[in-house]
């Protein structure tokens, strides 16, 4: 899952990112207006936590940019202003949860868990497609009975593809979404073609082949009903 940061506290944005790291979140930065709406208009997002306060802008008038161009993204606002007005006022523009400043990492990583999985998926911890199921919060695949052993960057690519299952992901669309905005520095997408090669064959092997479609020249698609 790719989220941005919109904090201009840049230790606390650190903070922030390190401790999703380490539960495979990618996290980028940005630390100002300016900053935040080139990097929604350039890249997508599964997800934005929103600081109300930066130095050259208001939070809530880049939440208002983020509904209007990009409204299926969850956005989490963060901010030390906890007034009621705030609160009412940043979820009728259309924030899906307000945490107020201070707050601790653990109870910020379940409000995001708990948003994508009212965005991209079910009600409950699990995935299902086909036979293939995943368990949301230890990031655990099986088909059937069989357990499929994914790399961190196989499993992402597996929600993503889910997540997209009704139309032609690209090839730059997953190199955005596994590297960031380091896909623009990426000279070209041999890795996006390993990573695919090696999904496919290990959902073959557990019993589910023909599971991603490529369409040479366009992109892939996740070729499996739910």
């Amino acid at each position: 899952m790719k989220l941005l940061i919109i904090e201009d506290e840049k230790m606390l944005s650190r903070s922030i990112a390190e401790y999703l790291g380490r539960e495979d979140y990618l996290c980028e930065h940005a630390y100002t207006c300016n900053e935040a709406l080139y990097k929604i208009a350039a890249y997508e997002y599964d997800g934005i936590l929103l600081d109300l306060m930066l130095p050259d802008g208001s939070g809530h008038d880049i939440l208002r940019n983020i509904k209007k161009e990009s409204p299926q993204t969850g956005v989490i606002i963060v901010s030390a202003k906890d007034s009621l007005d705030d609160k009412v006022e940043g979820l009728k523009i259309g924030a899906d949860d307000y945490l107020p400043k201070p707050f601790h990492l653990p109870e910020l990583s379940m409000r995001i868990f708990a948003l994508m999985r009212r965005k991209k998926f079910t009600s409950d911890n699990t995935l299902h497609a086909g036979q293939l199921t995943i368990d949301l919060p230890e990031h655990r695949v099986t088909v059937g009975d069989n357990y499929v052993a994914l790399t961190k960057s196989e499993y992402d690519l597996l929600l993503f593809l889910i997540q997209n299952r009704n139309r032609v992901v690209s090839k730059s669309a997953i190199a955005e979404h596994l590297s960031g905005d380091m896909a623009d520095m990426l000279d070209d997408f041999n890795f996006i073609y390993a990573h695919i090669k090696n999904l496919k064959s290990k959902l073959s092997a557990a019993g589910i082949p023909n599971s991603i479609r490529t369409l040479y020249g366009t992109g892939y698609k996740w070729n499996i009903d739910e």
